[in-house]
């Protein structure tokens, strides 16, 4: 039997490990200054008390009551990798063993510290002495006379109720008179605000709001308040720049037939995805070692970080589930849509990933002249479209025919189905229409066209597993036709 002395003696291997997350968190304590310190408390407002983050002194009198409170533990550090990401104290993360990409990627779903203490925070690093000293000058009659940092100074605001989620018409005020390029932080929190998702009451509440006949709303009320709620789950479209949207052009093959009318369709991606404001970069005649390259450039690539969205367009030779490189290598679609994971890629966890393939997917069909075929040695097989994207979310894959069947092209004009998604993106984006609305009027615009005898149709197919709406911004320069 062992005795108390010699138990205190051996601690058991929890304390051992709550011992050592300490030690860590001691360790990122001592490498925080007092600016940190400060950023620590005001982001914590909302789940720690007044009190308790007046009396605390340093960062690891916050972890305490973070612990205590059950929102830091060694085995979910994340809430406080949140706070040092938003502290840009990014180098700290590696002692709980988290990386810069592993915070940006989960934000979207595990973020703790809100969209409106956020922005504050981000303004109050925009704020110099000077521009503090300004603002306060304008509010001289409702602000103390006391010491104060741009942080305290919004805090102060909040705490008065001079400001707050839904009211920031001081705050713009003060930004548009004194630092007028904070008010781009200021409209992207409306519109990320705006675009959060918006949960619809079950048929049982509803039903319990319409019993209560004391209460102010009828059940016809509800359903058109409802009605008014802003559209639910629309992708972010307002970062620095739209992204980059790459095109794999094959025209000239060293085993098999030439493409003719394909650089119309490049050249018209070119316009169109530049039109939406996207940086694009058209590939001719990629061999196999190429696309590597390509793909590998595109999975590293840092602007995706500050982009909204990527697309990936390929026009080459194909059969199901596959394309053709230049050099005849026949290259699955999903080696080149693994790329593109959150975990292979962590600048676009979270963000639309569009990949459109104009080639053919299955049995070749001998055309008329003015019309050929890019599929090569096809096989008659029927697996599964959504095989070819990646089983997470925010992929979009566009191909131009479903399977087993050829897609066609114009020698001069292009092929039916790039030049549908082209005309189409450029008709109805102006009309605020959703990707996948364009798509479906793509589908039925391809699906009526005919060779000159009308007996060769074809019918496109997207798969995807987008978890918002896609709607690009209308574009401010009109695309000449």
């Amino acid at each position: 039997m062992t005795s108390q002395g010699q138990s205190s003696s051996f601690p058991s291997d929890d304390n051992n490990g709550q011992s050592s997350f300490r030690g860590k968190l001691l360790t990122i304590d001592s490498k925080l200054g007092n600016q940190d310190v400060e950023g620590l408390k005001f982001l914590c407002r909302d789940c720690i008390s007044h009190k308790n983050l007046e009396e605390s002194s340093s960062a690891s009198d916050i972890f305490d009551h973070l612990l205590a409170q059950e929102l830091l533990s060694e085995e979910d550090p994340f809430f406080l990798a949140e706070l040092l990401y938003i502290i840009k104290q990014k180098s700290l993360l590696r002692y709980l063993s988290q990386s810069k990409e592993q915070v940006e990627s989960l934000l979207p779903t595990r973020r703790r510290v809100s969209l409106f203490r956020n922005l504050l925070y981000e303004l109050s690093e925009g704020i110099g002495s000077e521009n503090l000293k300004d603002m306060i000058f304008l509010l001289r009659d409702s602000i103390p006379k006391i010491q104060m940092t741009s942080l305290s100074f919004l805090a102060y605001l909040e705490k008065q109720g001079l400001i707050d989620e839904d009211n920031l018409r001081l705050l713009e005020d003060l930004c548009r008179r004194v630092v007028p390029n904070l008010m781009r932080k200021i409209e992207n929190y409306k519109r990320e605000k705006a675009s959060q998702v918006v949960t619809r009451p079950t048929d049982q509440e509803l039903e319990s709001l319409h019993q209560r006949e004391e209460g102010p709303f009828s059940h016809s009320h509800i359903e058109q308040l409802l009605e008014a709620l802003p559209e639910a789950g629309v992708y972010r479209m307002d970062r620095k720049h739209r992204g980059h949207c790459v095109v794999v052009n094959n025209h000239k093959f060293t085993s098999l037939s030439d493409r003719r009318g394909t650089d119309t369709d490049a050249e018209h991606l070119r316009h169109v995805f530049e039109w939406l404001g996207f940086s694009v970069h058209v590939y001719d005649n990629v061999t196999k070692g190429h696309l590597d390259e390509v793909l590998q450039e595109y999975k590293c690539h840092p602007g995706h970080a500050d982009g909204d969205c990527f697309v990936f367009c390929v026009l080459t030779h194909g059969k199901f589930g596959a394309v053709y490189s230049s050099d005849g290598t026949l290259v699955p679609i999903q080696e080149i849509t693994s790329h593109f994971t959150a975990q292979q890629c962590p600048g676009l966890a979270h963000k639309p990933k569009l990949f459109f393939i104009q080639a053919c997917q299955g049995e070749e069909i001998q055309p008329p002249v003015f019309i050929e075929a890019d599929a090569v040695n096809p096989e008659r097989v029927s697996p599964s479209l959504q095989d070819s994207i990646p089983d997470e979310a925010d992929f979009l894959l566009g191909l131009a025919t479903v399977p087993g069947y050829v897609s066609f092209r114009h020698v001069e004009k292009g092929s039916w189905y790039i030049q549908s998604l082209c005309n189409h993106l450029k008709s109805l984006v102006p009309r605020h229409e959703d990707i996948l609305s364009i798509l479906t009027a793509v589908n039925n615009d391809v699906s009526q066209q005919a060779d000159r005898q009308g007996t060769k149709k074809q019918m496109p197919q997207p798969a995807f597993t987008l978890r918002r709406k896609l709607v690009f911004p209308v574009p401010q320069e009109k695309l000449e036709q």
